[in-house]
C-alpha cells in the first residue's frame, strides 16, 4: 500500500479539527508577539526626525551626544555608546571657521537656554539664529548687550514695548534688560513657546555656558545645488576636524535639534529587542508545547499507521506536512493584529513623551516575514521532536503506549531539564551575592532557566504535583474529587501541557508586576525618611536664581538649600562586563552641614560635610556596582558629557528615594541646560513668607507627588506584564480546551457507566482547580526565587507583594482555568447527548 503523506495531513486537520484549531491559536499568538516586537526593534532601528529649526541651515555641526565606553583590548576590544542626559556643546569659535569654508553663506552658533519672566518660562535665542529660523523683527531694533528682543504674544501679555525695561531671570541671576524690539517667530521656532532673543555674544553667558553653543549652523550660498552642500559638508568636516563637533545634513539635522530621539531609539530597541527577545523565546517556547500536545495526542492514530505499515519516515513527513498546512496561514493571520499591538504600544509610548511625535512607525516586510518563518520553524521543530518517538518504536510497542501513557520521561529531557534547575539554583546564589544592575541581570536567568526546568521536567512535576494534591482530593470523600485525583496521577503529561503556560503566566507576571512594587515601596519609604525639611519649594519654570538667600533671610528659617537634580553616567560592572549606567543626581547649594538640616541621606560610611568641589557622596548601590568605596575616585560622565573623576566622600542608603550621587551645586550647574534649582528645601520659618518662590508644600505632600510621578513611569512595567501574562494566559486556555476536547470520548464512557453529567462536570472542575493551583504554588516559587535576590541587591529589602494585587492574579489563573475547562466539556457532554 502505498501512503501519501500529505494526504494523511489534510485528512488529519479534516477530522481532527480540535487539535489542530488549539495549535493554529498558538502559532497565530507567536506571531503576534514576533511581529509587533519586530516592528518595534525596526521603528527604533530606523527612527528619524526631519529638521526643523535647522530645515534652513544644510549643515549643522555639533558635539558627539553619546557617552562611549571602551572596555577590553585587541581582539576583544569592544565600545558601548549611551545618550546623554543633557546636551554637549562646541566652542562658538568653531563658527569662524566654518564660515570660512568655500560655498558657505555664513555660520551662526546657535544657543537655547531657559529664561524666567515673573511666572512664565521663555525660551532664549541667540539673535543670530533668526538668519535661519525665519525670526523677523515687526518693531524696533535688533538687541545689543542688555537688550532683548521679545515675540509679539510674550509682549501683549507682559504689557511690554519696546524701550520699556523688563526683569529677567537666567543662570546668571536676575536683570533688567531693554526691549530693543519686537518680533515674530519664524518657522524654525517653536510657535507655542514664549521666546526672546538676545545679542550672540552674551547669550552663552546668560545660558551659563561662556563660550559655548548648542550646534553651529552653515547656511549655504544661495542657489546651492545638493552637489554644492556635499561639497560644503565635507569642506566643514575638514575645517572642524580635531575639535570634536560632528557634521550633520538631512535628517541628521534633526536629531542634533531633538536629543529625545536617542532616547527613543534606545526605548524602541530596548522594548523590541531586549523585551521582544525574552517575549518572542515565550511565544515559541509556549507554541511549542501545544504543538507537541497536538502531535502527543493522536499517539493512537500513528500507532495504529504502524500497524497497517507505515514506514517511519512516512510518519515524520505527515507531522511536516500538517506543520506546512497551518502555520503559515497561522503565521500570516496573527501578523496583523501584531501590527495593531505595534501601532498602539507607539502610540503610548508617544503620548508619554518616550518617542518624539515626528518619529514614525517603520511597517515593512521584514519583521513580518520573520515572524511567519519564526512560527512555521518552531512547528516543524516541535512537530519533529514530538514525532520522534512514534515515528521510530515497533508497531506493537506504540500501540501499547498509546493506551498507556509512558511512565518513564525520555533521558535526553531528564538530563537537560535537570541542567536547567541547576543553572537556576546557581544564577539564584549568585543573584543573591550581587547588587544592582548584577544582580537585575542574573535574575532573569533565574526565572528563564527555571520555567525551563518546569518544561523539560513537566510529567515529573505534574506527578509530584498530583500526589500531593491528590491526596487533599482523596480525602475530600467527594467522587469527582478522587477521580479527579485518579486522573492526574495517570495523565501527568496531559497535566504538565496544561499547568506549564500557568506556572509562565504566574512567574512573569509576578515578576514584572512586583519588581515594580518593590522599588516603588522602597523609594518611597526612603523619600519619606529622608526629606526632613518643614517646607518644600518647587516651580514648573525652576526656581529663581536668588531663591536660597531670600529663602534664608525669611523670619525664623534656620536651614535652605537648593537642589538642582539632573542625571550622571557612571561606569559600573566589573572586567570586560561594564557598561555606563544612569544614575539620578543632586547638586547641593549649601554645606554638608547644612543639607544634613533638611536632608537624611542615612549616611554609612564617611562624611557629607567633605561634599564640595572634586568630592561627592553617592549611594552604597551605586558603590557596589562601581566597586567604589570612601576615598575612591570615581569616574563618571556629568551631564553633558564631561569627564571626571571626584573623590567618594560619603556612602548613603537612601539613594533610591532620594539621589543616588550627590554632589556640589557649582560642579554640576555649568553642565546642564537649566541651571535653576529643581527644589527647595527649608527648615524653619512659616510657607506663607516663601509663597511667593514657588508652590510650598510640606515634606510629605512633596513624597506623594514625587511617588505619583514615579507611578505615571510604571506603565512599561506593567505593559509588559500584561503582553507576556496575556499571552501565556491565552496559551493556558488554549491547551486545557485541547486537552478537554480530545477527552471526548473517555467523557461519553463516564456517562455510559453511570456518571451524572455533575458528576462529570465536577471532575473537570476539580481537575482545573489542581492545574490551577499547582502552576500558581509553581509561579509563585520562581517568582520568589527570581525576585528576593533581585531586590535584596537592588534595594536591600525583601521585595514588596501587595495582598490584593497577587490575590488577583490568583484568582485570575483559577477562574481562567475553571472557566477553560467548563465550557469546552459542557459542549462536548452536549454533542455526547446529541
Amino acid at each position: 500500500m502505498r501512503f501519501a503523506p500529505n494526504g494523511l495531513a489534510r485528512a488529519a486537520v479534516r477530522f481532527k479539527p480540535a487539535s489542530f484549531a488549539g495549535t493554529f491559536v498558538a502559532l497565530m499568538m507567536a506571531a503576534l508577539i514576533v511581529s509587533a516586537c519586530g516592528i518595534l526593534l525596526e521603528t527604533g532601528a530606523r527612527a528619524s526626525v526631519p529638521a526643523d529649526r535647522y530645515a534652513k541651515a544644510p549643515v549643522v555641526a555639533a558635539a558627539d551626544q553619546y557617552a562611549r565606553l571602551v572596555t577590553g583590548s585587541g581582539d576583544s576590544r569592544s565600545e558601548s555608546a549611551s545618550p546623554l542626559p543633557d546636551t554637549a556643546r562646541v566652542d562658538t569659535a568653531l563658527a569662524g571657521k566654518a564660515a570660512r569654508v568655500p560655498g558657505a553663506e555664513t555660520a551662526v552658533p546657535d544657543f537655547t537656554f531657559p529664561v524666567r519672566m515673573g511666572e512664565d518660562a521663555l525660551t532664549g535665542h541667540g539673535w543670530g539664529s533668526h538668519a535661519f529660523t525665519g525670526a523677523a523683527l515687526t518693531s524696533g531694533a535688533a538687541p545689543r548687550t542688555g537688550e532683548v528682543v521679545l515675540d509679539d504674544a510674550t509682549a501683549r501679555a507682559a504689557k511690554a514695548r519696546v524701550g520699556d525695561t523688563v526683569a529677567l531671570d537666567t543662570a546668571t541671576g536676575r536683570a533688567g534688560f531693554r526691549v530693543s524690539g519686537l518680533a515674530k517667530a519664524g518657522s524654525g521656532d517653536t510657535a507655542e513657546r514664549a521666546t526672546g532673543w538676545f545679542t550672540d555674544d552674551q547669550s552663552p553667558v546668560l545660558a551659563g555656558h561662556p563660550g559655548k553653543a548648542d550646534a553651529i549652523a552653515v547656511l549655504a550660498r544661495d542657489g546651492a545645488s545638493p552637489a554644492d552642500t556635499a561639497a560644503l559638508s565635507a569642506g566643514v568636516k575638514k575645517a572642524l576636524a580635531g575639535s570634536g563637533a560632528e557634521v550633520h545634513t538631512g535628517d541628521g539635522r534633526g536629531a542634533v535639534e531633538d536629543h529625545g530621539l536617542a532616547y527613543a531609539r534606545e526605548t524602541l530597541t530596548g522594548l523590541g529587542g531586549s523585551f521582544g527577545g525574552i517575549a518572542a523565546l515565550v511565544a515559541v517556547f509556549t507554541a511549542s508545547g501545544t504543538v507537541a500536545l497536538s502531535v502527543a495526542q493522536r499517539a493512537r492514530e500513528f500507532a495504529l499507521l504502524r500497524a497497517v505499515g507505515a514506514t517511519p519516515r512516512q510518519i515524520r513527513r505527515a507531522v511536516a506536512s500538517e506543520a506546512l498546512l497551518v502555520a503559515p496561514l497561522a503565521g500570516m493571520i496573527g501578523c496583523l493584529p501584531g501590527i495593531g499591538l505595534a501601532r498602539w504600544w507607539f502610540a503610548q509610548l508617544k503620548d508619554r513623551g518616550a518617542v518624539p511625535g515626528a518619529v514614525e512607525l517603520h511597517v515593512s516586510w521584514i519583521p513580518l516575514v520573520v515572524a511567519v518563518g519564526t512560527v512555521l520553524l518552531t512547528a516543524l521543530t516541535a512537530g519533529w521532536a514530538a514525532g520522534r518517538r512514534p515515528a521510530k518504536i515497533k508497531p506493537g510497542q506504540a500501540l501499547s503506549e498509546a493506551s498507556v501513557e509512558r511512565l518513564r520521561p525520555g533521558v535526553i529531557r531528564t538530563v537537560l531539564g535537570l541542567g536547567a534547575l541547576a543553572g537556576g539554583g546557581f544564577f539564584t546564589v549568585f543573584a543573591a551575592r550581587s547588587a544592582g544592575d548584577d544582580a537585575a541581570n542574573a535574575a532573569l536567568g533565574v526565572v528563564m532557566l527555571f520555567m525551563l526546568a518546569v518544561a523539560l521536567l513537566g510529567p515529573l512535576v505534574a506527578r509530584l504535583c498530583a500526589a500531593l494534591f491528590g491526596l487533599a482530593l482523596d480525602g475530600s470523600g467527594a467522587a469527582p474529587a478522587t477521580l479527579a485525583a485518579a486522573n492526574s496521577r495517570t495523565n501527568a503529561r496531559r497535566l504538565a501541557s496544561a499547568i506549564t503556560p500557568i506556572v509562565l503566566a504566574m512567574a512573569f507576571v509576578s515578576t514584572l508586576a512586583f519588581m515594580h512594587t518593590s522599588e516603588s515601596h522602597v523609594a518611597a519609604k526612603q523619600l519619606r525618611a529622608g526629606v526632613t525639611a518643614d517646607h518644600v519649594v518647587t516651580h514648573h519654570a525652576g526656581l529663581p536664581a536668588d531663591a536660597v538667600g531670600r529663602a534664608a533671610r525669611a523670619p525664623g528659617v534656620d536651614a535652605a538649600v537648593g537642589l538642582l537634580d539632573t542625571q550622571v553616567l557612571v561606569p559600573v560592572g566589573s572586567g570586560g562586563d561594564r557598561w555606563l549606567q544612569g544614575s539620578s543626581a543632586q547638586g547641593v547649594s549649601g554645606s554638608g552641614a547644612q543639607l544634613g538640616q533638611v536632608q537624611d541621606l542615612d549616611v554609612r560610611s564617611g562624611s557629607l560635610d567633605r561634599v564640595g568641589r572634586g568630592r561627592i557622596a553617592i549611594d552604597r548601590t551605586l558603590a557596589t556596582s562601581a566597586g567604589a568605596e570612601v576615598g575612591d575616585k570615581l569616574p563618571m560622565y556629568l551631564p553633558d558629557g564631561t569627564r571626571t573623576s571626584p573623590e567618594v566622600v560619603a556612602v548613603y542608603g537612601r539613594g533610591l528615594g532620594l539621589a543616588a550621587v550627590t554632589m556640589d551645586r557649582a560642579s554640576l550647574a555649568a553642565h546642564v541646560t537649566s541651571g535653576f534649582d529643581t527644589t527647595l528645601l527649608v527648615r524653619g520659618g512659616d510657607a506663607k513668607a516663601l509663597a511667593p518662590l514657588g508652590t510650598v508644600t510640606d515634606a510629605s505632600g512633596y513624597a506623594v507627588e514625587q511617588t505619583t510621578d514615579r507611578e505615571l513611569n510604571a506603565w512599561a512595567n506593567y505593559m509588559m506584564a500584561g503582553v507576556l501574562g496575556g499571552f501565556a494566559a491565552l496559551a493556558a486556555a488554549n491547551t486545557l480546551v485541547m486537552t478537554v476536547l480530545d477527552r471526548r470520548r473517555e467523557l461519553g464512557m463516564l456517562r455510559l457507566v453511570g456518571a451524572t453529567r455533575r458528576q462529570v462536570m465536577g471532575m473537570l472542575r476539580w481537575e482545573g482547580l489542581l492545574v490551577a493551583v499547582a502552576g500558581i504554588v509553581l509561579g509563585t516559587a520562581i517568582a520568589a526565587a527570581t525576585l528576593i535576590p533581585m531586590m535584596r541587591g537592588l534595594t536591600g529589602e525583601a521585595p514588596y507583594v501587595p495582598p490584593l494585587v497577587y490575590g488577583s492574579f490568583a484568582a485570575a489563573a483559577v477562574g481562567l482555568a475553571l472557566l477553560a475547562v467548563t465550557l469546552p466539556a459542557r459542549a462536548a457532554l452536549r454533542e455526547r447527548q446529541g
